[in-house]
């Protein structure tokens, strides 16, 4: 009786194994394999169904077992309520080529791990075709650096309470400087990831003047170098707390600085385009297609937006 519960637990497990690495089986060749009639390989599917069920019921994940008459075989079909559905996959895919944040072999490694984890084998062809094209055209961000390291180190920090230590050298600076940050956040925008922090030792008085320290102050995080975790914890009451989501309506480009309230006349196409683009943007009021418009804002980030808009945009 021993041997027989073992033979029937390792060919179940065989079978489960199989099912799991997207084979199609045959009750017909499984009988062949284990040398047993068809009707007990019925049985053992019954059991990896009810097994199926079980997990369904207890984790909210199910692999159904069913019968493909394509392949006239028993495969799982993958149903999870946790999980991305295809279409949800094949979007994200195409809002990831279309940010160009990593280099070519890191956008492809993500894509890859994407499609393996989230989506059935069956369709993985088809997301594949789809996005094929582009892929193939990708155009990294100039600075071709690897840098999701620095950002899992850095969000370490952040969790921790702990500061940060780097050199850095910004886009309008001749020479770097060594910084010590209280980090707050990593936020992506237009093609870069970013360090929100406090800078360590800077007045008031000094943000307010210094375009480079308005705080709090922005970081390009593939410009980071030399990064350093340090042992001297910081804290921020709750009051101050920084919340990214209020901050990313109000921000443009990332480009720092003081909180402000901006007023323009818009005639554009598309009002709504501009409402899309500043979160905060309110409609005084319209008349003839001429809309007036104010939106909070921080920095001077709104500037580069509103001159893009040439005539369409007048600031009052």
């Amino acid at each position: 009786m021993y041997e027989n519960d073992q033979n029937k637990s390792n060919r179940v497990l065989s079978i489960y194994s199989d099912l799991l690495n997207g084979k199609v089986l045959k009750k017909k060749e499984l009988a062949e394999k284990f040398n047993v009639n068809e009707k007990t390989i019925q049985r053992d599917l019954e059991d990896i169904r009810q097994f199926l069920d079980n997990r369904f019921i207890s984790n909210d994940i199910h692999n159904d077992l069913i019968y493909d008459y394509k392949d006239r075989g028993y495969r799982l079909e993958h149903i999870n309520r946790m999980k991305f559905s295809n279409d949800e996959v094949l979007a994200i895919c195409k809002i990831l080529l279309d940010s160009r944040a990593f280099r070519k072999d890191d956008m492809k490694t993500i894509l890859d791990k994407l499609l393996e984890c989230c989506v059935p084998k069956e369709s993985q062809k088809m997301v594949t075709d789809l996005i094929a094209n582009e892929i193939y055209h990708y155009i990294p961000p100039m600075h071709n650096s690897y840098f999701l390291d620095k950002m899992w180190s850095i969000g370490t920090a952040i969790r921790d309470g702990l500061k940060l230590r780097f050199f850095y050298k910004g886009i309008r600076g001749k020479t770097g400087h060594e910084r010590t940050v209280k980090p707050l956040a990593i936020m992506f925008s237009e093609y870069y990831f970013y360090l929100i922090a406090i800078l360590e030792n800077v007045s008031y008085e000094t943000q307010s003047t210094n375009p480079d320290d308005i705080n709090p102050t922005i970081y390009r995080i593939d410009r980071i170098k030399d990064l350093k975790i340090t042992t001297e914890h910081f804290s921020i009451p709750y009051r101050d707390r920084f919340e990214e989501g209020e901050f990313r309506k109000r921000i443009q480009f990332m480009f720092g600085g003081k909180l402000r309230r901006v007023k323009f006349e818009y005639t554009g196409y598309s009002v709504e385009a501009v409402l899309d683009r500043l979160p905060t943007a309110k409609i005084l009021s319209e008349e003839d297609g001429k809309y007036v418009i104010q939106a909070e804002v921080f920095g001077d980030g709104i500037d580069m937006w509103l001159r893009s808009q040439g005539d369409n945009v007048k600031l009052l």
